[in-house]
């Protein structure tokens, strides 16, 4: 994670590997001087985890001091970069972010806001963006309003973040969400301006936000994410019922779905695994021991609670399905007599190219496997999915609209709302029939 800030004369920067109390003491915070900050923490997708990818990105370009914080995938990237490359462009990092820096650089409109919008013309996929220079700060979403970004005050100051929790955590009052496709500057008096460059195309938010990515107390698009995911449960009660003596939650992000799918059964919500929360998501973790290890340091069964019980086991999705057996398999060493899974997405059949550490198709269970094939290799003795429109309905739409889809839900349906070029350049050519 990285932070840099600017005390009107110089910017200064500190970036690390790790979590956030690791990077950051008080003594780092107080070598970051100024009236304006951007700070960034995500988990690495496009380029790699090393230091060089630590956001923000920092560059001196003509104009001054440029920092840019984004979060999101650019599907572009690689075909940017080599063509910048090829008209000389000298890149420090392996980051998709990198290439919005050299595109302000290299553009030939007179301002740094229209050199900054001719950039984001050229890019394809997803991005929150946040931008700091001498004259302030711009933040703004791509078109399709794929990833979140929200505003809000804290006295007289100005605060954008991914989402209203992070407002919530420092007393900020939440103002609104950027819109899709707007650019908001903020100059170092505190005027706002808003800028729509992209005209208003129908946008696409990440669904997956709503099933796991956002913090359950967050507010998006103005519903409750716990309120949804609970719905979810609700949802996913009535698609899918089974038998059974208890609802038990995969926790943390299981945990809403299960009240909802407990209260719509009737069948007790009890807690029959016990989280430690020391240790981070492991569907994110780099390599596949580390995954494993990490789901039995993460989780423990609560024997004395589910030894003899038919038990429907709640959690948010299933990706490559090493984490689902090994919770099934901890159940089953427990002493359970009957394990049913139910998982609150649809199944993840399609990769993501907009920020969401999914593997390639490859490597994703539902890609390869039918449902009873899946409960067989996660040695369930019944799974099932929330439906798509079950989904929806969740969210608060009748079902989901095929025509034209009111969420990026890509992971699920394989209907991407972008050109994806980099990843159709990498495809190996179709050999016509004989």
């Amino acid at each position: 994670m990285g932070i840099t800030s600017y005390d009107g004369s110089e910017f200064y920067s500190h970036r690390g590997l790790g979590h956030v109390a690791q990077v950051f003491s008080q003594k780092e915070l107080d070598a970051l001087p100024g009236m304006m900050a951007s700070g960034h923490v995500r988990y690495s997708t496009t380029g790699g985890s090393g230091l060089r990818n630590v956001q923000p990105l920092f560059a001196d370009l003509a104009s001054g001091g440029f920092a840019i914080a984004h979060n999101g995938n650019i599907s572009n990237a690689m075909a940017l970069k080599r063509d910048l490359v090829a008209k000389g462009s000298i890149f420090q990092s392996t980051s998709d972010t990198e290439t919005i820096i050299h595109l302000v650089a290299t553009s030939r409109y007179p301002t740094l806001l229209d050199r900054f919008i001719d950039a984001l013309r050229m890019v394809e996929g997803a991005y929150s963006l946040i931008c700091m220079t001498p004259e302030g700060m711009i933040a703004c979403r791509d078109p399709l309003g794929i990833r979140p970004l929200v505003m809000g005050r804290l006295g007289d100051a100005i605060v954008f973040a991914s989402e209203t929790v992070a407002l919530d955590v420092i007393g900020a009052e939440f103002t609104r969400a950027v819109e899709p496709g707007e650019l908001v500057q903020v100059d170092h008096k505190g005027t706002i301006s808003s800028h729509r460059p992209f005209g208003t195309p129908s946008p696409r938010p990440c669904i997956f936000e709503h099933v796991y990515f956002s913090r359950p107390d967050s507010v998006m698009d103005g519903r409750s994410v716990y309120g949804v995911r609970k719905q979810i449960g609700v949802e996913l009660a009535k698609e899918a019922p089974a038998p059974a003596d208890l609802v038990i939650p995969v926790p943390d992000s299981g945990v809403p779905a299960a009240i909802g799918y407990a209260q719509e059964s009737g069948i007790p919500f009890e807690l029959g695994i016990i989280r430690s929360h020391y240790v981070g998501r492991t569907f994110i973790q780099p390599g596949e021991q580390a995954r494993h290890n990490d789901v039995k340091r993460k989780h423990n069964a609560n024997r004395a609670l589910v030894e003899g019980k038919k038990i429907i086991l709640i959690d948010d999705s299933i990706v490559r399905g090493t984490t689902s057996l090994k919770i099934v398999e901890m159940m089953r060493d427990a002493g359970a007599a009957e394990v049913h899974m139910r998982i609150a997405s649809p199944p993840t059949e399609h990769s993501c190219f907009y920020g969401v550490d999914t593997p390639e198709r490859s490597k994703l269970l539902a890609a390869n496997m039918d449902i009873e094939a899946m409960a067989a290799f996660i040695k369930a003795d019944s799974l099932a999915f929330v439906s798509i429109d079950g989904l929806y309905r969740a969210v608060g739409e009748a079902k989901r609209n095929s025509k034209c889809p009111q969420f990026c839900d890509a992971c699920f349906s394989g209907d991407y709302p972008t050109k994806l070029t980099d990843f159709t350049e990498r495809q190996p050519p179709k050999l016509n029939a004989a």
